[in-house]
């Protein structure tokens, strides 16, 4: 395995990055496979840019907030409306989800993760098509460089996988979690529908809780972590992705011009918002930059995202009308939910983010 891709340093004389990419996509392995075929250094298809690697710093914060969701209503209304305005990012306790289950989803994703690469192949696909499938880095042939994780891709709505479909390894915990996460999101969605003024059903009802996507990411040790990351820097195209992080460590959100760590939180779950949520809320929310670092740690960092998205692909998304005024008029242009993904998914927007293109 290790003989085929070029490993070393930048330094390297002869390097044809799309082949070398396509000999590790066709190899099905992953990052995890390479780490298994016993290499010391990563692959030249790991290695970033400097401009990426010179901005790895980042500084140690309490920023992003902790919302206990046993508080009263209007205190949380009040508390994630704020942190949703001014960072796009924060936590919550006491949301409902027995320890148990996130323990036990986060265990069994982990094991898929650490089947033999035989068993796993059978799941390894590149097209993002519905039902179930496993791959290293979703942009892999698009991107200045790879990145240090592997994925594990679960559709759940509007049609989801058929249960049938899910390695057995983890079938019964991710249709747990599912059902948890979705019951959480529709709770947040009220709360920000409210944070906005609006009535508590808006978001749900512009069906912004039907579409889902889980992925299981697994970030293995990495062997040269100040040349690469775990994820690059991004934002998420969605309503609200619910994530589910172990207690590795290595989210980063953008905040100003600095990095701040996002710090695992016992019991907590993850909450960011995304772009399309910035754009149908008018500008109030903020959905902001954030990435992975590359693992140094000798454990595997596992983290689990539910993307939340419309399930109305056909309707016009844009600024909620109510949100709108002569003050504040409509800082976005309408479109169409499906224009908006092919977008996402192409290299239409020449480094521009989803927000930004629709803007008037």
């Amino acid at each position: 395995m290790a003989t085929y891709i070029s490993s070393g340093t930048v330094s390297d004389q002869v390097f044809d990055r799309v082949k070398e990419a396509k000999l590790f996509d066709d190899s099905k392995t992953g990052v995890k496979g390479l780490l298994d075929s016993g290499v010391t250094s990563i692959p030249r298809i790991f290695i970033h840019p400097i401009e990426t690697l010179s901005d790895l710093k980042s500084i140690q914060s309490d920023i992003i907030p902790t919302v206990d969701l046993s508080d009263g209503r209007a205190a949380i209304v009040e508390q994630i409306s704020r942190a949703s305005k001014e960072l796009g990012f924060f936590q919550i306790v006491n949301h409902g989800v027995p320890m148990e289950v996130m323990e036990r989803v986060i265990s069994r994703v982990k094991a898929f993760h650490e089947l033999p690469t035989e068993t796993k192949k059978q799941w390894y696909r590149r097209d993002s098509g519905p039902g179930v499938s496993f791959f290293s880095n979703v942009d892999l042939f698009n991107s200045k460089a790879a990145s240090w994780r592997d994925t594990l891709q679960v559709r759940l709505g509007p049609v989801g996988a058929k249960e049938e479909e899910i390695p057995e390894i983890c079938r019964k915990e991710v249709v747990e979690w599912n059902k948890e996460a979705t019951r959480v999101a529709e709770l947040l969605m009220e709360l920000l529908s409210e944070g906005l003024g609006l009535k508590p059903q808006t978001l749900k009802d512009m069906s912004c809780s039907e579409a889902k996507v889980m992925v299981g990411h697994y970030y293995p040790y990495c062997p040269q972590p100040d040349l690469t990351v775990g994820i690059t820097s991004h934002t998420d195209p969605g309503v609200l992705t619910v994530l589910l992080q172990d207690q590795v460590g290595g989210l980063q959100v953008k905040h100003g011009h600095q990095w701040v760590d996002v710090k695992p939180v016992p019991g907590a779950l993850v909450i960011n918002i995304g772009d399309i949520l910035q754009i149908m809320s008018n500008d109030e929310y903020t959905s902001v930059d954030h990435r992975v670092l590359a693992n140094p740690s000798p454990d595997p960092r596992v983290s689990i995202a539910i993307f939340f998205n419309p399930g109305k692909r056909d309707c016009m998304f844009g600024p909620i009308a109510d949100l709108i005024s002569p003050e504040k008029p409509a800082r976005y242009r309408q479109f169409m939910f499906m224009d908006y993904m092919k977008r996402f998914f192409s290299k239409q927007l020449d480094g521009r983010t989803l927000t930004n293109y629709y803007r008037l």
